[in-house]
């Protein structure tokens, strides 16, 4: 049965996407909306999909007539001056889009761009991406045959001085971008998603809580079944076998829900 506050986002989403920048509220309907944004920062459950507050209207590149290719190239057209992400001065200017297969049945989206990735333009490029890319052969898919993204399409900024380090987005990096994921995933109709590290789950789910607590679990992004696992970048820097055992469980769960074939070995890897 759908929940009060299930029907409230959805219909939230719903004005948000066609356009519409205002909604006045009473004192009650406002504190009810702040009870829930309170229960979701202590955790207590996964928040649902929240719209994003701001006042330029989600990207439209969904009429019929055009093909997957011609909305993306919509959609990096508007991702490369995207007003709401350049107003908040924290994110830096080159913009990196998205690669891979626009055909795609897998969709895995990141968090944001690092330096590698900004230097080359191109996702998941750097350490964590030739993780992924291992990752992706060890499942028996290239590249190619998938669709890479991020959650933000900036890289966050850390100030003049920030050389080749990085930082995860903040929650209002991502609520700037997000209409354009979610506009990504309209484009591509995945048959499955998987969120790549705790800042992916919090933009695409609107749930605060970790990988850990989201692991195992199947969720919902505008009816596309969604994986949360951990980014490669934690593979990188926590080398324990359980780490890596529960990202390869996860893609396995992927695999199946994709009827991808699974070999002995594959099944028996960290066994």
């Amino acid at each position: 049965m759908t929940t009060l506050r299930q029907l409230a986002v959805e219909t939230l989403t719903h004005m948000v996407e066609s356009g519409q920048e205002r909604l006045a509220v009473d004192d009650e309907a406002r504190g009810i909306l702040r009870q829930w944004m309170l229960d979701a920062r202590k955790g207590s459950q996964p928040a649902p999909p929240v719209p994003v507050a701001e006042s330029t209207p989600a990207p439209r590149a969904e009429q019929p007539e055009m093909s997957v290719e011609e909305k993306l190239d919509f959609l990096r057209q508007k991702a490369a001056d995207w007003k709401p992400a350049r107003r908040l001065g924290t994110l830096r200017e080159k913009m990196v889009f998205a690669v891979g297969n626009p055909h795609a049945r897998l969709m895995l989206v990141g968090e944001a761009p690092g330096y590698e990735e900004e230097r080359q333009g191109e996702p998941f490029v750097g350490p964590a991406g030739q993780l992924l890319t291992r990752i992706l052969g060890a499942m028996g898919l290239q590249r190619s045959d998938v669709y890479i993204s991020n959650v933000c399409k900036f890289r966050p900024s850390m100030g003049e001085n920030q050389g080749t380090s990085n930082r995860a987005p903040s929650p209002e990096e991502l609520a700037a971008c997000q209409p354009l994921i979610m506009a990504e995933i309209r484009a591509i109709q995945p048959a499955c998603i998987v969120c790549l590290g705790g800042s992916s789950a919090k933009g695409l789910l609107g749930t605060q809580q970790g990988v850990s607590a989201l692991r195992g679990q199947w969720f919902e992004c505008q009816g596309v079944p969604v994986r949360v696992t951990y980014h490669p970048s934690y593979l990188l820097r926590n080398e324990a076998l359980s780490a890596r055992r529960s990202v390869w469980e996860d893609m396995l769960e992927v695999m199946q829900r994709l009827g991808m074939p699974i070999s002995e070995k594959q099944q028996n890897y960290f066994r």
